[in-house]
């Protein structure tokens, strides 16, 4: 390239980013229009009511209880080996 070339290019470059700074002020968005309403929100309060007794109480479920199904003494029962 050449030396005119060059300079040719970067003053094409920075006319077209002084253009484009303008057009885009004037299209997109204006000072007024940067202004927007948002609701306001109650606060989350660090108290929270006691659950459902009918569901959490002394006598209910522990679904984290083991349940064996039948009388299978294997405990691995997809390791690929069976024993009867």
């Amino acid at each position: 390239m050449k030396q005119k070339d060059i300079s040719l290019i970067v003053v094409v470059v920075f006319i077209s980013a002084v253009i484009s700074l303008f057009l885009s002020r004037y299209l997109f968005a204006s000072s007024g229009g940067r202004q927007q309403q948002v609701d306001v929100v109650q606060t989350i309060s660090p108290t929270f009511p006691s659950p459902d007794s009918t569901y959490f109480n002394s006598t209910a479920l522990d679904p984290t209880q083991f349940i064996q199904v039948g009388n299978a003494k294997n405990s691995n029962p997809f390791n690929g080996s069976s024993s009867p």
